[in-house]
């Protein structure tokens, strides 16, 4: 029955300092600089398929682990097959118990919720900044003259 540790961060430019931090006390730990969106995360699938019968997955908030509601019960259908209990310590769950387990439930969906909301404020954001004319992507290298005389 071993501690497993699991930290992420979405960009390579962030660190994952503070989250090891809380992690020292785990057995090993995974760690790996991937977007939570992003299905395919090596360290996560290595991370799933190490635990063992008995062990418990730390991570230090659940959107560490996933973006999404779908992806968060499909991670903990996964671990309550393997008989795997899930700790999240920002948020103090423990899923070896009732009261951890609708916790983790809840949260997850508040997680979710908040992406939704972000992505949608982000849209208003841009959709606004379209409409004062403000250009998006990166400026142009030739002239519509050049182009013209390529053509």
């Amino acid at each position: 029955m071993a501690l497993i540790g699991y930290a992420r961060v979405s960009s390579v430019g962030q660190s994952l300092d503070v989250q090891l931090d809380k992690l020292k006390h785990c057995k090993k730990t995974y760690q790996e600089k991937q977007s939570g969106t992003n299905q395919k995360r090596p360290e996560l699938k290595a991370c799933l398929d190490y635990i063992r019968e008995g062990d418990t997955l730390v991570i230090t908030r659940l959107d560490r682990l996933a973006r999404s509601t779908l992806h968060l019960c499909q991670i903990a259908e996964t671990l309550r097959e393997e008989k795997v209990d899930l700790q999240v310590l920002d948020q103090n769950i423990n899923t070896s118990d009732a009261t951890g387990r609708l916790l983790f439930n809840m949260l997850g969906a508040i997680a979710q919720f908040e992406t939704e909301i972000r992505a949608e404020r982000q849209m208003d954001g841009i959709n606004k900044a379209k409409e004062r004319g403000v250009a998006f992507g990166r400026k142009r290298k030739m002239t519509t003259q050049q182009i013209e005389e390529l053509r």
